[in-house]
């Protein structure tokens, strides 16, 4: 997740942008657009139904979306904050068949008054609030995305052939850049949504989850309808438009059988069956190490899209060109800069990943993204150890580690839609890396990574939840551990010693927040020892498990020889 991928050209424009937290402002709009305001708190939302219908010629839209909703608050507001963001308008907004009325809140909020909530006395102690619905018309000439995925709107292309190809990236501008929603990720829609697309019938238009239905018009034009049963992150609605065909596939999954559909264009369709078939062993060994794929009432898609990549729910973006490697320009690199991303395909794998981190399990607050990030970067860990073995993995992980910037915290703002550094990716990968080490037992390693999808199950989550789950799970106190890598920018440095007859080391943890207590396990022919640095000296008498280089491969920190205690 902008929970995007690891993207150099996203990381220069973030890196100059986003340094010195301390110093930024925000303006009530960040307010409005991140927090949940008076305005959002009432109403819980329970489903999305979506109509849009592009004019590629003019680069514009116009759509409807109804929203159906739950009041959780009967004495709250009685005004409904709806985020659509400039230049789209909303024309009106319908309730039962009531003209609702709306006024525009500044450049990106509407503010709507609608009917008054039916609460009804059931029994002498129960009373029923009706659930409720609000219809959205609305149209214009939506922002265009310039550089997707790392900006936000509509991408109007063509392909190969010179036909008309259109979709569109959201995250972190929010789903509002192109239909009327409450475009917080706090509130997804409980039971799932509905995307009808209205494309030129010489064009395929797909969407999230199944078609459920495709109908002819009398105009040239074709309404395809895709549903999702599932709740799902606004940014992750989307439809794809192109000259597209379809092929499809199984996987024996640990729930049973799971569809997979492939949607890519016409004169692509060789290329992508020959490059899909990593598709099988990658959900695989997801499955293997964070449990069931969390969508299978809605199936496993993968679309190739009109850029890179993003993790649209049940429908993955792929646009990496059939290759193995990263796209970067016209040529495929290696994000490890040791080989081993040459041979897989990084977007299936990583966009895939956010199934589980991202969607399945969704940060409330952008500002927590790390969520997403850091547990899909270091799936790619996982990926490489599965095809390669342990050390490859390892090797992997530690590969990455030159992305790293420690320009700003992992963790950025809250309740103004921010996001922190994209150290999130390569310094979440190695933290979670250093974790399980810490550990020393995979098994209970991959029971807490599947855990925490089966106990956040469908759910947005904070930071606090994530660390506290893995903390208890794993035995260990790791509060010290988060707040060092995701809050700070210092990179813990073992400092150390050995004593003037080598027979004994003394170390402590230095450059590290107060009370950094992460525990480091060591290996010596065959045999571990744990240890409990900390930033007083301590002492060992195995010196032969103090291996500087392995620990600094197995652990991120610096390490550094001092001379002689203090």
């Amino acid at each position: 997740m902008i929970k995007r991928f690891l993207f150099f050209t996203f990381y220069f424009l973030l890196f100059t942008s986003a340094f010195a937290q301390e110093k930024k402002t925000f303006t009530h709009a960040d307010t409005l657009r991140g927090s949940i305001t008076p305005e959002r708190a009432w109403w819980d939302v329970l489903r999305y139904d979506i109509t849009v219908k592009p004019d590629y010629e003019n680069k514009t839209i116009e759509g409807i979306c109804s929203i159906k909703y739950r009041t959780t608050n009967p004495g709250g507001s009685d005004i409904m904050q709806i985020d659509l963001q400039n230049p789209l308008i909303i024309d009106s907004v319908i309730q039962h068949t009531s003209s609702l009325k709306f006024k525009k809140i500044g450049n990106n909020v509407w503010y709507v008054t609608p009917l008054p909530t039916i609460v009804r006395q059931v029994s002498s102690s129960k009373l029923q609030i009706d659930d409720e619905a609000i219809t959205i018309f609305y149209h214009g000439k939506p922002r265009e995305a310039i550089k997707p995925p790392w900006d936000g709107g509509w991408i109007w292309k063509k392909d190969n052939l010179g036909r008309p190809w259109m979709s569109v990236t959201c995250q972190g501008f929010g789903a509002s850049v192109w239909y009327p929603c409450k475009d917080i990720q706090a509130d997804e829609p409980d039971n799932g949504a509905s995307l009808s697309v209205i494309v030129p019938d010489t064009l395929v238009a797909v969407g999230n989850g199944r078609l459920t239905s495709t109908q002819k018009n009398n105009d040239g034009t074709t309404t395809y309808k895709w549903e999702v049963k599932n709740p799902i992150n606004n940014y992750n609605i989307i439809p794809y438009i192109g000259k597209y065909v379809n092929f499809s596939d199984t996987l024996n999954g640990e729930k049973g059988t799971l569809d997979l559909n492939y949607w890519v264009l016409d004169y692509d369709l060789d290329s992508a069956k020959q490059q899909f078939e990593q598709v099988k062993p990658m959900l695989h060994n997801l499955e293997h190490w964070y449990g069931p794929y969390p969508f299978y009432e809605d199936g496993y898609k993968l679309v190739q899209s009109p850029h890179l990549g993003m993790e649209h729910q049940s429908a993955v973006a792929y646009g990496n060109g059939f290759h193995n490697g990263y796209r970067y320009g016209k040529t495929w690199i290696d994000l490890s800069n040791t080989g081993l991303g040459l041979k897989w395909d990084f977007i299936i794998e990583h966009e895939s990943s956010h199934e589980w981190f991202g969607n399945n399990i969704t940060s409330k607050d952008l500002a927590d993204m790390w969520i997403h990030e850091s547990f899909a970067n270091y799936s790619e860990t996982l990926y490489t150890e599965s095809l390669f073995g342990k050390d490859s993995g390892n090797a992997y992980n530690v590969g990455t580690r030159t992305r790293i910037k420690n320009d700003a915290p992992v963790i950025a703002h809250y309740g103004v839609n921010e996001e922190g550094s994209g150290d999130m990716y390569y310094k979440g990968g190695n933290m979670l890396q250093a974790i399980r080490h810490t550990i020393n037992n995979n098994e209970k390693w991959r029971s807490i990574l599947r855990g925490l999808n089966k106990t956040f199950y469908h759910q947005t989550v904070t930071t606090k939840q994530i660390e506290d789950y893995i903390s208890k799970n794993a035995g260990i106190d790791l509060n010290k551990v988060f707040d060092q890598y995701l809050r700070t920018t210092q990179v813990p440095q073992l400092s150390y010693y050995y004593s003037a007859d080598k027979k004994q080391v003394y170390y402590r943890w230095d450059s590290c927040v107060t009370g950094f207590n992460m525990q480091l396990v060591l290996w010596h022919d065959g045999k571990s020892l744990r240890i409990y640095p900390t930033q007083q000296w301590r002492s060992s008498k195995n010196v032969a498990f103090f291996d500087t280089a392995w620990i600094v491969n197995n652990y991120y920190m610096r390490i550094k020889e001092v001379s002689g205690k203090p």
